[in-house]
């Protein structure tokens, strides 16, 4: 099973993140956050609240309750 056990604020909409599996890499979220059309996910935007995640459930978690599964955050690479 895939998790997070790593993830770092780079800037804007990117994170350095690190799986369980070893592999590595900074996953833009920026057009994930700007083509999703549920308004949980576009408070993402501000990126003072996209900078506010935490490491929970194996994956990333947003203040605002957003997360998104290990496996789609390795197919932003």
């Amino acid at each position: 099973m895939l998790h997070v056990i790593d993830a770092k604020y780079i800037d804007n909409y990117k994170i350095s993140i690190t799986f369980n599996d070893g592999y590595h890499f900074v996953a833009d979220f920026e057009k994930v956050i700007k083509s999703d059309h549920r308004a949980i996910v576009k408070q993402l935007a501000d990126l003072n609240v996209f900078k506010d995640f935490c490491l929970q459930a194996h994956t990333i978690t947003w203040s605002n309750g957003v997360d998104f599964a290990p496996e789609f955050i390795k197919s932003l690479h």
